[in-house]
């Protein structure tokens, strides 16, 4: 099913093409700021300093036009929607950096697969001025035959300037993020049957507190999830998170 939703999902990128993603926003730090730029689904491009992170891309390669060549590329888990060779090979790797879990890694082109640092869960790297921490994203109830198995795939939070953004890939809402600490930026995705519900996913934010959250990759079976209703959710319980609604899905 969740190939299906991918095939979905790549036809309907092609008509993002001709459309304009969203505007950026900027969070700032001790070092300057960080402009936060969504792309589509689960896709974000981060700039700071002389740093671009691209995680996740995905979407095609028009998409990333006018964006500057990545330094680093995170990919959280194997499925097309998140490690997508076609995107890959449009986007200039050049001079990237590739952070992946060692499932990526052996289902990368050898190319790519050469450029790759391999994160599992609970290990961290120091990249150029800033940490990249690897944590678990995974389904519950934990299963062999579930679609992300504990281990395989990795949410990111990435430190830099001070600040603490965390992605949280695909996962429902583990002990690992209701225990986060610090988070000032994070990313929560939110669409069923792949990952959780936004009362699930309300809730975990309500437990580990971040300053402000991004609904992200909320495209599901049924369609597009009720983010409005996830932050009504979040902001009756706790109204100083900020929960920042980005068009993540260009004609919807």
């Amino acid at each position: 099913m969740k190939k299906l939703l991918t095939l979905a999902a790549l036809v309907f990128s092609l008509s993002l093409c001709a459309q304009s993603i969203d505007s950026p926003d900027k969070i700032s730090t001790y070092q300057g700021d960080i402009t936060i730029q969504p792309i589509t689904h689960g896709s974000v491009v981060l700039k700071w300093e002389d740093q671009v992170i691209y995680v996740d891309p995905y979407g095609g390669g028009d998409l990333y036009k006018g964006i500057e060549a990545p330094t680093y590329i995170l990919i959280t888990d194997i499925h097309g929607d998140h490690m997508n060779p076609s995107t890959l090979e449009a986007i200039n790797t050049s001079k990237a950096q590739l952070v992946v879990p060692q499932a990526v890694k052996d289902q990368l082109p050898d190319e790519l697969a050469a450029k790759a640092k391999v994160l599992s869960n609970g290990s961290d790297m120091r990249a150029a001025g800033f940490n990249i921490a690897a944590i678990p994203m995974y389904n519950l109830p934990e299963s062999e035959k579930a679609m992300h198995t504990k281990g395989r795939g990795n949410g990111y939070v990435i430190t830099m300037g001070g600040k603490r953004l965390y992605f949280s890939g695909d996962t429902a809402d583990i002990p690992e993020m209701r225990s986060l600490n610090n988070i000032d930026v994070a990313f929560v995705c939110m669409n069923l049957p792949y990952t959780m519900d936004i009362n699930q996913a309300a809730s975990a934010v309500l437990e580990f507190k971040p300053i402000i959250v991004y609904p992200y990759h909320y495209r599901g079976t049924g369609g597009l999830s009720d983010v409005d209703g996830f932050k009504d959710l979040v902001n009756e319980e706790n109204p100083n998170i900020e929960v920042r609604l980005k068009n993540w899905y260009p004609g919807n």
